[in-house]
């Protein structure tokens, strides 16, 4: 029985994990079937964002019981990175949307949505070192990028879970909503960012990845400029701005 749900409507998907007796920690077949959906939906033009979302829990780490005895290879054939890179870079725009607990490769997977809205009851940490390990699905790398070298460090060195309140003032998430509004609120700020250009979001949310890549500013504006050009070419730009011209809503198709 499928432990991931996927369900899309109007122009937005919703994944799910439905292992409500475990906190909806992860498993390896959890991972697999995300990644399935994942691969399943990354080319659909007609998904315009993708929203991480689990009722009361977002997802209280991995399985420890799947990896206690696992040797280094069965390690690495459990780690979760394959995974949570190809969510970071698909190029539609992702937001988790965390209730509850969101811990250790719970909280990665929250890291590695472009946008995260955590309920004011929210629970979230790394506590990988008090089981003799560190974060290694993203944790150490995106962490870091996310909220700075210091809370990073502050955070992944204690294993401490931290409230809503705190993991947004150390920029963890973007904000906080009562508990019964996370997923609400998810929506409609998926629904707005799907009325918007997909074309345009698609391109600047790889503009921004590669401009963080890029340690020369001027080089990564040369790219931004390229690419920015190339909008001219398409429908999407000509329907936005002829809308406004018009003082209509645009129609994107995405082309």
């Amino acid at each position: 029985m499928s432990q991931v749900n996927l369900k899309k409507e109007d122009g937005i998907a919703v994944i799910s994990i439905e292992k409500p007796e475990a906190l909806n920690a992860l498993s390896r077949t959890i991972i697999d079937e995300m990644d399935d959906y994942i691969e399943a939906i990354k080319n659909d033009d007609n998904v315009r964002c993708i929203i991480f979302y689990s009722e009361k829990n977002f997802a209280a780490g991995a399985d420890i019981k799947d990896m206690a005895e696992c040797s280094e290879e069965e390690a690495r054939k459990f780690s979760f990175s394959p995974t949570y890179n190809k969510i970071a870079e698909v190029p539609i725009p992702t937001i988790a949307a965390i209730e509850g607990y969101a811990l250790g490769g719970g909280m990665e997977l929250a890291m590695a949505a472009d946008i995260r809205i955590a309920g004011e009851n929210a629970k979230m940490g790394f506590p990988e070192v008090t089981l003799g390990i560190f974060p290694g699905g993203g944790g150490t790398i995106r962490v870091p990028r996310i909220v700075g070298e210091a809370f990073a460090k502050e955070l992944i060195f204690t294993g401490d879970v931290v409230t809503a309140e705190r993991a947004f003032q150390m920029g963890l998430v973007n904000r906080v909503v009562k508990e019964e509004q996370v997923y609400d609120e998810a929506i409609k700020l998926a629904k707005r960012i799907a009325a918007r250009g997909p074309l345009a979001i698609r391109m600047a949310k790889e503009i921004i990845r590669q401009g963080l890549d890029e340690p020369d500013q001027n080089k990564g504006i040369d790219i931004e400029s390229e690419q920015w050009c190339k909008l001219f070419n398409t429908y999407d730009q000509r329907e936005g701005m002829r809308a406004f011209i018009e003082k209509r809503k645009p129609v994107f198709k995405n082309r």
